[in-house]
């Protein structure tokens, strides 16, 4: 058995987890920073740097103890070094770096979007690969052909806005809390997903990239009126946001099934996985698990806890780079970048 410290800082969750070959999750603890960045509306990456200062020592100490073990029963330190906050990330490479220093144990970087990509395969009992994975979150939104944990090949990506941030500013124009995500999928439950057509963007026709800043601009102008950024929210009823909500909903929901479902057509593979914060979204879920049956495809979604950021991705994909020889030495830098 091989027992991994999974260390993540990207962003503005403060997590770790112990993680046993990859799959056996014994304790994952998120500390998460939402209610430091509510009131300004999204991530102040100075208040997250200093919250995982603050933070991530009790939590390392937190998962270790609901998982009954101690540096002796570690075999490898995993830490997300990319992509992300770098003054973010750098607090989570310190404290690995730190570690495995003191501990005398090995040091492994881990991509916190290939990780999301694994996520959906933690507590399965056998692995979904090969597969196409979509993960969605705040900052990404990409499509992947996963042959195995450690082959991992990028198929599109989003050119501007991700699906998560296109949510938190369209849940910002219609006057609901942050983050929007949740308050999205909660607003558009009840409501009506036909009241309004706003655009999908598909790009070129065998294009498996994203678009979704073009949607934010259309709800922006819908709500307050053409080239006008203000005055029109206090115009609507509850029930119309709730619609328009729905509708914007669904206009992304539409654009990542059809995407998924062009990945899996071109690359032939019969798997699909998804991942990240938005994969946590109802209509998402549920309109990716209904087209996949269409087609007689394998369906797995990330479970909730394994949406968000979070320490279990991180030593479960960590596992499998430690198994695959991937070592870093401390010298491994933060990088705000994917790879």
């Amino acid at each position: 058995m091989t027992t991994i410290l999974g260390i993540e800082t990207s962003c503005d969750e403060t997590s770790a987890s112990i993680v046993d070959d990859g799959m056996i999750v014994r304790s994952n603890v998120v500390s998460s920073q939402i209610d430091l960045h509510k009131k300004y509306g999204g991530v102040v990456p100075e208040i997250a740097s200093r919250a995982h200062i603050e933070r991530l020592d009790a939590t390392i100490e937190e998962a270790m103890s609901i998982a009954s073990c101690t540096k002796d029963d570690i075999d490898a330190i995993a830490v997300t070094n990319r992509p992300g906050l770098v003054g973010a990330l750098l607090i989570g490479v310190t404290a690995a770096k730190t570690l495995s220093w003191a501990w005398g144990k090995p040091l492994v970087a881990v991509d916190h979007i290939r990780a999301h990509a694994y996520s959906a395969a933690i507590d399965l009992p056998a692995p979904p690969w090969p597969a196409i994975g979509l993960i969605v979150s705040g900052g990404h939104t990409s499509l992947f052909r996963i042959d195995a944990p450690t082959s991992i090949e990028l198929l599109g990506a989003t050119t501007d806005d991700a699906a998560g941030e296109a949510f938190d500013k369209v849940a910002s124009i219609l006057g609901l809390p942050y983050p929007g995500g949740p308050e999205i999928d909660k607003a558009a439950r009840g409501a009506n997903p036909k009241a309004h057509h706003f655009p999908r963007t598909m790009l070129d026709r065998d294009s498996l990239d994203f678009s979704f800043s073009g949607i934010k601009t259309a709800v922006l102008y819908h709500v307050h009126g053409h080239g006008q950024t203000r005055g029109g929210l206090e115009k609507l009823s509850r029930e119309q946001i709730n619609d328009i909500a729905a509708s914007f909903q669904q206009a992304v929901v539409d654009v990542l099934v059809k995407k998924t479902m062009l990945a899996v057509a071109q690359t032939g593979l019969s798997s699909v996985v998804v991942g990240g914060g938005v994969a946590a979204n109802s209509s998402l879920r549920s309109a990716l698990e209904a087209a996949c049956n269409e087609r007689s495809l394998r369906f797995h979604a990330a479970k909730m806890a394994y949406c968000t950021d979070n320490g279990a991705m991180i030593a479960a994909l960590g596992y499998h780079n430690f198994q695959a020889g991937q070592i870093a030495s401390l010298n491994l830098d933060a990088c705000p970048n994917t790879s």
